[in-house]
């Protein structure tokens, strides 16, 4: 405590000891700022390239060995490129519309609500609060009880849309072992299978994925095979926030890699056909 940040002692009553009347807002030291500045930027940087690939409309399908971006899957409009579209195509081309606009916002709602990314945006863009002993950025909290905060208890109804869409991910890497010979194997396929591994830890690391398997148990003893999927599961909560990180970055490079193959920027590295 320096000189400045400290009064003259405030007396208590009935005898309580004197406690100091301290005028500044926070007595740490240390680059709080650091931590909330560093997730405005990555998760603002990924937003506008997220948003700039989605309504790019191209460079989205590489026909030789079935490589389709996750941005664009499943395509389900009318302007979606002959072979990408796996689940057929009824939504008109208009470009406002994502060509997977069947999944792309219940996606975003399930990252909007994770218990992760409520913590990462409410203490970086609304400062509340920004940091451990830190005052919040705002005069009156009302908590998650009203509009539009109120939504952010339906996130367990997103862990569900999610996990169809992994299964949808996972069909669409399955489908890339394709070559013009039949059976392929390049560079695109690790990646996008490695992409599809993330986004399943981290969809299954999710609290409500864990209030699933084994939150509403009263006795562990009598459902063993459920206790042990809930400590599986368990161990990956721990890790959710590190997952929540690590899926952002290998969606942006799934989506780079084919897009750069697709562009013809370069050649895929081909290991089998």
């Amino acid at each position: 405590m320096t000189t400045t940040s400290a009064r003259t002692p405030r007396p208590q009553p009935r005898g309580g000891r004197a406690r100091a009347a301290i005028a500044a807002k926070t007595l740490r030291t240390d680059r709080w700022w650091i931590a909330p500045l560093l997730t405005v930027v990555g998760l603002s940087a990924w937003v506008i390239y997220a948003t700039v690939r989605v309504f790019m409309h191209k460079w989205y399908w590489v026909e030789q060995y079935h490589y389709l971006t996750p941005f664009y899957s499943p395509c389900v409009t009318d302007r979606c490129v002959e072979g990408s579209s796996h689940f057929g195509q009824f939504l008109p081309g208009w470009w406002i519309i994502p060509d997977a606009a069947l999944t792309l916002p219940f996606l975003l709602l399930f990252r909007l609500t994770c218990y992760y990314y409520r913590k990462a945006y409410y203490r970086s863009f609304w400062l509340s609060p920004p940091a451990c002993s830190v005052p919040d950025g705002h005069q009156s909290y009302s908590g998650e009880t009203r509009f539009p905060l109120l939504g952010q208890n339906l996130h367990r109804y997103f862990f569900y849309a999610a996990a169809i869409i992994s299964l949808i991910n996972t069909w669409d890497a399955i489908l890339a072992f394709h070559s013009p010979e039949g059976f392929g194997f390049g560079l695109g396929n690790i990646i996008l299978v490695g992409n599809v591994v993330m986004l399943w830890a981290y969809t299954i690391s999710c609290h409500s994925c864990r209030h699933i398997i084994g939150g509403r148990l009263k006795h562990f003893s009598k459902s063993p095979l459920r206790y042990k999927a809930w400590t599986g599961v368990s161990w990956l909560n721990v890790r959710h926030m590190q997952l929540a990180w690590i899926t952002l970055g290998t969606l942006a490079l799934a989506d780079f890699y084919v897009m750069s193959v697709a562009a013809g920027w370069f050649n895929d590295l081909r290991f089998i056909n």
